[in-house]
């Protein structure tokens, strides 16, 4: 909001900032505003002359004046996935880098989906980037209804166009079990995300395709929601009855983490000598000493970013089409896998 002069009871506008630095109004609005084409010997005057007078934008009235609210709201997950958190903060810069405000909304269950989005609404946000939740074309009409542009990351709505960022689930999958294959695992099991989760459904359905076009069908799965404990737990659950597998082919590398402590510290596993784990991400903990799971690196940065350009060009342009990118990650050959 605007501040008071010094010594004056009068509250200082724009107007008074152009007139100060001999600009237009315009072009103080446009100096405040980035993104925005101003000159930088213009944004400097403007800039010189608001230091001077204690001028600050009323955020209030640009909003009255532009019809948006410079907030967009992010949807993530409060299930444990140690990647949302370097995703928020990328999404988090490239938006405040536009100089648009996050309203961050969690979600601990898909059926609270309807809940969470009738608040969204309430906030007026100029749009929305989706890191986690399952989308239907029910789900996408609303935000048509309510003409507010969404992004999907990492998930897709069948049989409905919608714009989205994704990283190539099937290459790197693809990748992850030729080279177990290669190094000759024959016996499998994959240890999968939640069946509410759209990305575990399409990393489980990937692997058990591809195992199955090297020979190996009815491979076995366990459920867990993505956590270091269900990791284990899915693990545990497995040596109950059965011996140890050659290769374990886990959703993420948070679980994956888990499934090698388990093996480890409970069972006496060595791997990678005994059995061998993947994961997928390439979140910072995959790195650790004592794991260098071999994985697949999501290209966080380049998601991240490609998911705020096409909500802001949706934004700006809201009659342009949907638009679908797919990244490709980076086969990390790390130490949980046989060489």
């Amino acid at each position: 909001m605007a501040r008071q002069n010094p010594g004056s009871k009068k509250r200082v506008t724009s107007y008074d900032v152009a007139r100060v630095a001999g600009v237009s109004q315009s072009a103080v609005s446009r100096a405040f505003r980035p993104g925005l084409s101003v000159s930088d010997k213009t944004r400097t005057k403007v800039m010189k002359a608001a230091k001077k007078l204690g001028y600050k934008p009323n955020a209030i009235a640009r909003m009255l004046i532009t019809q948006r609210s410079g907030m967009v709201a992010v949807i993530i997950s409060s299930i444990s996935n140690l990647v949302y958190p370097e995703l928020l903060s990328r999404v988090t810069d490239q938006l405040s880098a536009r100089g648009v405000r996050v309203l961050l909304f969690t979600l601990d269950h898909s059926d609270q989906l309807e809940e969470l989005l009738e608040q969204v609404w309430t906030f007026q946000v100029d749009g929305v980037i989706a890191l986690t939740a399952h989308f239907d074309h029910r789900d996408i009409a609303q935000f048509e209804e309510h003409n507010i542009p969404v992004v999907l990351y990492n998930r897709q709505v069948p049989d409905h166009p919608v714009n989205t960022v994704c990283v190539d689930h099937s290459q790197g999958i693809r990748q992850l079990i030729d080279l177990l294959v290669e190094n000759g695992n024959k016996r499998f099991i994959v240890l999968s995300g939640p069946p509410d989760s759209d990305v575990a459904n399409e990393r489980r359905r990937i692997a058990l395709e591809h195992l199955a076009e090297h020979g190996f069908a009815d491979v076995p799965v366990l459920y867990g929601d993505f956590s270091y404990q269900s990791g284990k737990d899915c693990f545990a659950e497995w040596m109950q009855d059965h011996g140890a597998p050659d290769a374990v082919v886990c959703s993420n590398d948070t679980m994956a983490i888990g499934c090698i402590d388990q093996a480890r510290g409970t069972h006496g596993i060595d791997v990678p000598e005994q059995m061998s784990v993947v994961g997928f991400d390439g979140m910072y903990a995959a790195f650790w000493t004592g794991y260098e799971l071999t994985t697949v690196r999501q290209p966080v940065n380049q998601m991240a970013k490609a998911a705020v350009d096409i909500l802001m060009e949706r934004i700006e342009n809201p009659d342009a089409p949907p638009e679908k990118r797919v990244l490709a990650g980076t086969l990390i050959r790390g130490k949980s896998a046989r060489a």
